[in-house]
Protein backbone atom coordinates (compact mmCIF):
# COMPACT_ATOMS: atom_id res chain seq x y z
CA UNK A 1 0.00 0.00 0.00
CA UNK A 2 1.55 3.40 -1.00
CA UNK A 3 1.57 6.30 1.57
CA UNK A 4 3.10 9.55 1.80
CA UNK A 5 6.00 8.28 3.39
CA UNK A 6 6.74 5.93 0.57
CA UNK A 7 7.18 8.98 -2.10
CA UNK A 8 10.51 9.99 -2.35
CA UNK A 9 10.03 12.70 -5.26
CA UNK A 10 6.70 14.41 -4.76
CA UNK A 11 4.50 15.01 -7.46
CA UNK A 12 4.53 18.97 -6.93
CA UNK A 13 6.51 21.15 -4.44
CA UNK A 14 5.65 24.89 -4.13
CA UNK A 15 9.07 26.95 -3.96
CA UNK A 16 8.90 29.44 -1.01
CA UNK A 17 11.31 31.90 0.40
CA UNK A 18 13.13 34.58 2.72
CA UNK A 19 11.58 37.25 0.13
CA UNK A 20 7.96 35.87 0.22
CA UNK A 21 7.99 35.86 3.81
CA UNK A 22 9.46 38.96 4.34
CA UNK A 23 7.10 40.60 2.03
CA UNK A 24 3.84 39.47 3.94
CA UNK A 25 5.08 41.00 7.07
CA UNK A 26 5.82 43.97 5.46
CA UNK A 27 2.26 43.97 4.41
CA UNK A 28 1.21 42.19 7.96
CA UNK A 29 2.83 45.53 9.76
CA UNK A 30 1.54 47.89 7.20
CA UNK A 31 -2.19 47.20 8.60
CA UNK A 32 -3.55 47.17 5.08
CA UNK A 33 -3.86 43.40 4.05
CA UNK A 34 -7.34 43.12 2.14
CA UNK A 35 -7.31 44.10 -1.45
CA UNK A 36 -4.84 47.73 -1.60
CA UNK A 37 -1.32 48.55 -2.91
CA UNK A 38 0.06 45.58 -3.30
CA UNK A 39 -2.79 44.20 -5.21
CA UNK A 40 -2.50 47.34 -7.63
CA UNK A 41 1.30 46.53 -7.51
CA UNK A 42 0.88 42.90 -8.47
CA UNK A 43 -1.82 43.62 -11.28
CA UNK A 44 0.68 45.90 -12.90
CA UNK A 45 4.02 44.00 -12.91
CA UNK A 46 1.72 41.06 -14.01
CA UNK A 47 0.34 42.33 -16.90
CA UNK A 48 3.48 43.68 -17.85
CA UNK A 49 5.41 40.39 -17.90
CA UNK A 50 2.62 38.80 -19.69
CA UNK A 51 2.27 41.96 -22.50
CA UNK A 52 -0.85 42.36 -21.96
CA UNK A 53 -2.64 46.17 -20.73
CA UNK A 54 -4.63 45.23 -18.07
CA UNK A 55 -4.34 42.90 -15.12
CA UNK A 56 -7.34 42.36 -12.72
CA UNK A 57 -6.33 40.21 -9.61
CA UNK A 58 -9.07 37.77 -7.50
CA UNK A 59 -8.56 35.29 -5.16
CA UNK A 60 -8.35 32.24 -7.24
CA UNK A 61 -8.33 30.73 -11.04
CA UNK A 62 -12.08 29.72 -11.13
CA UNK A 63 -13.15 33.41 -9.86
CA UNK A 64 -11.04 34.04 -12.33
CA UNK A 65 -12.64 32.40 -15.55
CA UNK A 66 -16.37 33.18 -13.80
CA UNK A 67 -15.83 37.08 -13.82
CA UNK A 68 -13.91 36.95 -17.58
CA UNK A 69 -16.65 34.93 -18.98
CA UNK A 70 -19.37 37.47 -17.46
CA UNK A 71 -17.35 40.62 -18.44
CA UNK A 72 -17.69 38.83 -21.96
CA UNK A 73 -21.64 39.06 -22.19
CA UNK A 74 -21.66 35.55 -21.56
CA UNK A 75 -24.93 34.39 -19.93
CA UNK A 76 -28.36 32.47 -19.73
CA UNK A 77 -28.64 30.39 -22.60
CA UNK A 78 -25.43 31.28 -24.56
CA UNK A 79 -23.03 28.43 -25.32
CA UNK A 80 -19.26 28.59 -25.14
CA UNK A 81 -16.66 25.88 -26.47
CA UNK A 82 -14.16 24.17 -25.01
CA UNK A 83 -12.28 20.94 -23.72
CA UNK A 84 -13.61 18.13 -21.91
CA UNK A 85 -9.82 17.36 -21.06
CA UNK A 86 -9.12 19.56 -18.01
CA UNK A 87 -9.97 20.56 -14.66
CA UNK A 88 -13.55 20.83 -13.85
CA UNK A 89 -13.43 24.39 -12.83
CA UNK A 90 -13.20 24.83 -17.01
CA UNK A 91 -16.62 23.97 -17.17
CA UNK A 92 -17.86 24.87 -14.20
CA UNK A 93 -16.86 28.71 -14.90
CA UNK A 94 -19.42 28.23 -17.88
CA UNK A 95 -21.97 26.67 -15.95
CA UNK A 96 -21.82 29.63 -13.23
CA UNK A 97 -22.83 32.18 -15.62
CA UNK A 98 -25.95 30.00 -16.85
CA UNK A 99 -24.37 29.32 -20.52
CA UNK A 100 -24.05 25.73 -21.79
CA UNK A 101 -20.04 23.96 -22.01
CA UNK A 102 -20.10 22.38 -25.55
CA UNK A 103 -17.05 20.36 -25.77
CA UNK A 104 -14.82 19.80 -28.56
CA UNK A 105 -12.03 16.87 -28.66
CA UNK A 106 -8.05 17.65 -28.92
CA UNK A 107 -5.32 17.12 -30.10
CA UNK A 108 -3.18 14.06 -29.13
CA UNK A 109 0.01 15.26 -29.77
CA UNK A 110 -0.35 18.63 -26.81
CA UNK A 111 -3.64 17.67 -24.98
CA UNK A 112 -4.94 20.80 -26.09
CA UNK A 113 -8.35 21.88 -28.15
CA UNK A 114 -8.30 21.13 -31.45
CA UNK A 115 -8.83 24.19 -33.45
CA UNK A 116 -10.22 21.89 -36.64
CA UNK A 117 -12.60 20.53 -34.67
CA UNK A 118 -14.43 23.37 -33.41
CA UNK A 119 -16.49 25.48 -36.60
CA UNK A 120 -18.35 22.88 -36.63
CA UNK A 121 -19.91 22.88 -33.47
CA UNK A 122 -20.82 26.80 -33.64
CA UNK A 123 -24.61 27.40 -33.21
CA UNK A 124 -26.52 30.63 -33.44
CA UNK A 125 -25.83 30.74 -29.71
CA UNK A 126 -22.32 30.25 -29.47
CA UNK A 127 -20.52 33.14 -27.52
CA UNK A 128 -17.04 32.29 -27.28
CA UNK A 129 -14.65 29.50 -27.30
CA UNK A 130 -12.29 28.85 -23.72
CA UNK A 131 -9.20 26.96 -24.66
CA UNK A 132 -7.70 25.86 -21.83
CA UNK A 133 -3.66 26.05 -22.47
CA UNK A 134 -2.98 22.35 -20.34
CA UNK A 135 0.20 21.21 -18.78
CA UNK A 136 2.14 24.83 -19.63
CA UNK A 137 1.01 24.66 -23.21
CA UNK A 138 -0.78 27.02 -25.65
CA UNK A 139 -3.28 25.81 -27.51
CA UNK A 140 -3.13 27.22 -30.98
CA UNK A 141 -4.21 30.10 -30.45
CA UNK A 142 -4.00 31.74 -34.33
CA UNK A 143 -6.06 29.25 -35.74
CA UNK A 144 -8.53 29.67 -32.91
CA UNK A 145 -8.39 33.21 -33.25
CA UNK A 146 -9.22 32.74 -37.04
CA UNK A 147 -12.79 31.24 -36.12
CA UNK A 148 -13.33 33.70 -33.30
CA UNK A 149 -13.37 36.79 -35.74
CA UNK A 150 -14.92 34.67 -38.47
CA UNK A 151 -17.85 34.32 -36.43
CA UNK A 152 -17.59 37.66 -34.00
CA UNK A 153 -16.81 35.17 -30.74
CA UNK A 154 -14.73 35.98 -27.99
CA UNK A 155 -11.77 34.21 -27.05
CA UNK A 156 -11.27 33.68 -23.25
CA UNK A 157 -7.94 31.63 -22.28
CA UNK A 158 -8.15 29.75 -19.33
CA UNK A 159 -3.95 30.29 -18.77
CA UNK A 160 -4.93 27.93 -15.03
CA UNK A 161 -1.13 25.79 -15.89
CA UNK A 162 1.14 28.28 -18.91
CA UNK A 163 2.50 31.26 -16.79
CA UNK A 164 4.84 32.08 -19.29
CA UNK A 165 4.01 29.71 -22.26
CA UNK A 166 4.44 31.27 -25.66
CA UNK A 167 2.76 30.54 -29.16
CA UNK A 168 4.23 32.13 -32.04
CA UNK A 169 6.41 34.23 -29.88
CA UNK A 170 3.48 35.60 -27.93
CA UNK A 171 2.83 34.94 -24.69
CA UNK A 172 -0.19 32.82 -23.07
CA UNK A 173 -2.35 35.82 -21.68
CA UNK A 174 -2.04 38.71 -24.30
CA UNK A 175 -3.55 36.18 -27.46
CA UNK A 176 -7.01 36.44 -26.44
CA UNK A 177 -10.24 38.58 -25.23
CA UNK A 178 -8.95 37.80 -21.92
CA UNK A 179 -7.06 35.78 -20.24
CA UNK A 180 -7.16 33.68 -16.75
CA UNK A 181 -4.42 32.11 -14.39
CA UNK A 182 -4.38 30.48 -11.09
CA UNK A 183 -2.04 30.79 -8.33
CA UNK A 184 -2.77 27.75 -6.36
CA UNK A 185 -0.03 26.39 -4.71
CA UNK A 186 1.08 23.75 -7.03
CA UNK A 187 0.95 26.43 -10.23
CA UNK A 188 4.73 27.42 -11.69
CA UNK A 189 3.82 30.13 -9.42
CA UNK A 190 1.45 31.03 -6.45
CA UNK A 191 0.36 33.41 -3.98
CA UNK A 192 -1.12 30.62 -1.97
CA UNK A 193 -4.62 30.95 -3.25
CA UNK A 194 -5.46 33.31 -5.86
CA UNK A 195 -6.06 34.56 -9.77
CA UNK A 196 -5.52 37.14 -12.19
CA UNK A 197 -7.00 38.41 -15.39
CA UNK A 198 -5.18 39.90 -18.23
CA UNK A 199 -6.83 41.63 -21.08
CA UNK A 200 -5.48 44.45 -23.49
CA UNK A 201 -9.73 45.33 -23.54
CA UNK A 202 -10.51 48.65 -21.23
CA UNK A 203 -13.64 47.79 -21.24
CA UNK A 204 -13.62 44.56 -20.29
CA UNK A 205 -10.97 45.27 -17.38
CA UNK A 206 -13.46 47.57 -15.80
CA UNK A 207 -16.10 44.87 -16.40
CA UNK A 208 -13.88 42.42 -14.27
CA UNK A 209 -13.45 45.26 -11.79
CA UNK A 210 -17.17 45.11 -10.94
CA UNK A 211 -17.89 42.00 -10.81
CA UNK A 212 -14.74 41.19 -8.69
CA UNK A 213 -16.23 43.66 -6.40
CA UNK A 214 -20.05 43.18 -5.26
CA UNK A 215 -20.78 44.50 -8.86
CA UNK A 216 -20.09 48.07 -7.72
CA UNK A 217 -17.89 50.30 -9.65
CA UNK A 218 -18.16 52.97 -7.04
CA UNK A 219 -18.61 51.59 -3.50
CA UNK A 220 -22.03 51.46 -2.29
CA UNK A 221 -23.32 51.98 -5.93
CA UNK A 222 -23.73 48.62 -7.60
CA UNK A 223 -24.21 48.00 -11.44
CA UNK A 224 -24.37 44.08 -11.24
CA UNK A 225 -25.48 41.18 -9.25
CA UNK A 226 -21.03 40.81 -8.40
CA UNK A 227 -19.25 38.48 -5.99
CA UNK A 228 -16.58 39.00 -3.58
CA UNK A 229 -13.89 37.29 -5.84
CA UNK A 230 -11.03 40.60 -4.60
CA UNK A 231 -7.17 39.02 -3.82
CA UNK A 232 -5.79 40.21 -0.69
CA UNK A 233 -2.29 42.43 -0.36
CA UNK A 234 -0.89 39.27 1.67
CA UNK A 235 -1.49 37.34 -1.64
CA UNK A 236 -0.22 39.72 -4.03
CA UNK A 237 3.07 40.71 -1.75
CA UNK A 238 4.07 36.65 -1.80
CA UNK A 239 2.65 36.99 -5.74
CA UNK A 240 5.43 39.69 -6.06
CA UNK A 241 8.02 37.94 -4.70
CA UNK A 242 7.17 35.34 -7.20
CA UNK A 243 6.97 37.15 -10.21
CA UNK A 244 10.59 37.98 -9.54
CA UNK A 245 11.44 34.18 -9.92
CA UNK A 246 9.13 32.69 -12.50
CA UNK A 247 11.17 32.89 -14.82
CA UNK A 248 14.06 30.89 -13.37
CA UNK A 249 11.21 28.32 -12.14
CA UNK A 250 10.06 27.99 -15.68
CA UNK A 251 13.54 27.37 -16.69
CA UNK A 252 14.61 24.89 -14.34
CA UNK A 253 11.10 22.82 -15.74
CA UNK A 254 12.33 22.85 -18.81
CA UNK A 255 15.10 21.61 -18.20
CA UNK A 256 13.90 18.98 -16.09
CA UNK A 257 11.66 18.02 -18.85
CA UNK A 258 14.37 17.95 -21.29
CA UNK A 259 16.51 15.70 -19.00
CA UNK A 260 13.38 13.29 -18.78
CA UNK A 261 12.45 13.40 -22.13
CA UNK A 262 16.25 12.30 -22.79
CA UNK A 263 16.07 9.29 -20.22
CA UNK A 264 12.43 7.92 -21.29
CA UNK A 265 12.33 8.50 -25.07
CA UNK A 266 13.60 4.79 -25.99
CA UNK A 267 10.82 2.99 -23.06
CA UNK A 268 8.83 0.91 -24.51
CA UNK A 269 4.85 1.91 -24.17
CA UNK A 270 5.67 5.48 -23.06
CA UNK A 271 4.48 8.81 -25.19
CA UNK A 272 6.91 11.83 -24.07
CA UNK A 273 5.20 14.99 -23.72
CA UNK A 274 5.40 17.31 -27.26
CA UNK A 275 6.25 20.53 -28.04
CA UNK A 276 4.85 22.51 -30.92
CA UNK A 277 7.96 24.21 -32.73
CA UNK A 278 6.92 27.19 -32.29
CA UNK A 279 5.76 27.38 -28.44
CA UNK A 280 7.21 27.39 -25.37
CA UNK A 281 6.20 24.53 -22.82
CA UNK A 282 6.92 25.54 -19.63
CA UNK A 283 5.69 22.12 -17.97
CA UNK A 284 3.51 23.02 -15.14
CA UNK A 285 3.02 18.85 -15.89
CA UNK A 286 5.27 16.69 -17.67
CA UNK A 287 2.65 14.14 -18.60
CA UNK A 288 3.66 10.95 -20.47
CA UNK A 289 0.69 8.17 -22.39
CA UNK A 290 1.41 4.69 -21.74
CA UNK A 291 -0.02 2.11 -24.44
CA UNK A 292 0.33 -0.91 -23.14
CA UNK A 293 -0.75 -2.89 -19.57
CA UNK A 294 -3.32 -0.65 -17.54
CA UNK A 295 -2.20 2.81 -16.76
CA UNK A 296 -3.11 1.65 -12.35
CA UNK A 297 -0.60 -0.47 -12.72
CA UNK A 298 2.24 2.23 -14.32
CA UNK A 299 1.04 3.94 -11.40
CA UNK A 300 1.37 1.76 -8.79
CA UNK A 301 4.92 0.49 -9.68
CA UNK A 302 6.40 3.90 -9.96
CA UNK A 303 4.92 4.95 -6.44
CA UNK A 304 6.28 1.40 -5.19
CA UNK A 305 9.70 3.37 -6.47
CA UNK A 306 8.81 6.34 -3.81
CA UNK A 307 7.95 8.66 -7.26
CA UNK A 308 4.84 10.26 -6.92
CA UNK A 309 2.30 10.67 -9.86
CA UNK A 310 -0.54 12.47 -10.90
CA UNK A 311 -3.53 11.82 -12.96
CA UNK A 312 -4.33 14.88 -14.68
CA UNK A 313 -7.04 13.94 -15.78
CA UNK A 314 -8.90 11.22 -15.24
CA UNK A 315 -12.42 11.62 -16.74
CA UNK A 316 -13.74 14.01 -19.79
CA UNK A 317 -15.75 16.95 -17.82
CA UNK A 318 -18.88 15.58 -19.80
CA UNK A 319 -18.50 12.36 -18.08
CA UNK A 320 -19.09 13.60 -14.80
CA UNK A 321 -21.68 12.57 -12.53
CA UNK A 322 -22.71 16.56 -12.47
CA UNK A 323 -22.89 17.03 -15.62
CA UNK A 324 -24.70 13.86 -17.20
CA UNK A 325 -27.32 15.26 -14.03
CA UNK A 326 -27.32 18.52 -16.18
CA UNK A 327 -27.57 16.81 -19.46
CA UNK A 328 -24.51 18.33 -20.68
CA UNK A 329 -23.50 15.88 -23.62
CA UNK A 330 -19.97 15.42 -25.32
CA UNK A 331 -18.51 13.16 -27.72
CA UNK A 332 -14.46 13.37 -27.81
CA UNK A 333 -12.33 10.41 -28.44
CA UNK A 334 -9.33 11.53 -28.28
CA UNK A 335 -10.09 12.93 -24.93
CA UNK A 336 -11.35 9.88 -23.28
CA UNK A 337 -8.08 8.29 -24.86
CA UNK A 338 -6.29 10.44 -22.89
CA UNK A 339 -8.17 9.75 -20.03
CA UNK A 340 -7.15 6.45 -19.96
CA UNK A 341 -3.59 6.58 -20.40
CA UNK A 342 -2.08 9.61 -19.01
CA UNK A 343 0.62 9.89 -15.86
CA UNK A 344 1.99 13.10 -15.01
CA UNK A 345 5.40 12.43 -13.59
CA UNK A 346 7.60 15.11 -11.20
CA UNK A 347 8.87 17.84 -12.98
CA UNK A 348 9.21 20.70 -10.38
CA UNK A 349 12.10 22.86 -10.24
CA UNK A 350 13.23 21.57 -6.46
CA UNK A 351 13.97 17.99 -8.21
CA UNK A 352 17.45 16.78 -7.96
CA UNK A 353 19.48 15.13 -10.71
CA UNK A 354 18.81 12.10 -8.24
CA UNK A 355 15.55 12.96 -8.18
CA UNK A 356 14.94 12.64 -12.17
CA UNK A 357 17.66 9.32 -12.33
CA UNK A 358 14.79 7.98 -9.67
CA UNK A 359 11.90 8.95 -11.94
CA UNK A 360 13.56 7.40 -15.04
CA UNK A 361 14.25 4.22 -13.28
CA UNK A 362 10.53 3.84 -11.74
CA UNK A 363 9.23 4.07 -15.37
CA UNK A 364 11.28 2.14 -17.24
CA UNK A 365 11.11 -0.51 -14.10
CA UNK A 366 6.93 -0.57 -14.80
CA UNK A 367 7.50 -0.74 -18.68
CA UNK A 368 9.59 -4.05 -18.30
CA UNK A 369 7.32 -5.19 -15.54
CA UNK A 370 4.43 -4.93 -17.97
CA UNK A 371 5.79 -6.46 -20.80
Amino acid sequence: MITVSNIKVPIAKPIIGEEEIENVVEVLKSGMIAQGPKVEEFEERYAEWVGADYGIAVNSGTAALHVALLSCGVGEGDEVITTPFTFIASGNSILYTGAKPVFADIDLKTYTINPDSIEDLITENTKAILPVQLYGQSADMDKINDVAEKYGLSVIEDAAQAHGATCNGKKVGSMGDMACFSFYPTKNMTTSEGGIITTNDEELAENAKIFRAHGASVRYHHDEIGYNFRMTDISAAIGLAQLDKIDGFNDKRIANAAYLNEGLKDVDGVITPYCAYDSKHVYHQYTIRVEKGDRDDWVDIINDCGVGTGIHYPIPLYNQPIYKKLGVEGNCPNAELAADNVISLPVHPSLTKEDLDLVIEAVKKASNELD
